[in-house]
């Protein structure tokens, strides 16, 4: 099991980042979750085999229609998010 979070920042929020990045994450088999953050970049926790971590991270920087991601910075941590699936937190 590999877990990592990650911070996207560029165009990132107001334009459907989140919902479409959630709706193409959540199709494979990771846990976690994508939200906004104050300074306007995006989080996501994604827990899961690490070749379905690393399809996220690629479907993260593929981003919405509307984005442009100038970049992710990624962090690995130890243990399991706690979430059941992958979900969009408010």
């Amino acid at each position: 099991m590999s877990r990592v979070r990650a911070r996207v920042y560029g165009l990132v929020q107001g334009v459907g980042y989140r919902a479409s990045v959630h709706r193409r994450i959540a199709s494979l088999a990771v846990t976690g979750y994508v939200r906004n953050m104050p300074d306007g970049s995006v989080e996501l926790d994604i827990t899961g085999e690490s070749s379905d971590v690393e399809a996220a991270l690629a479907e993260a920087k593929e981003g919405s229609p509307f984005s442009s991601v100038e970049r992710i910075e990624t962090e690995t941590l130890n243990g399991d998010s706690g979430y059941a699936g992958f979900v969009i937190e408010r």
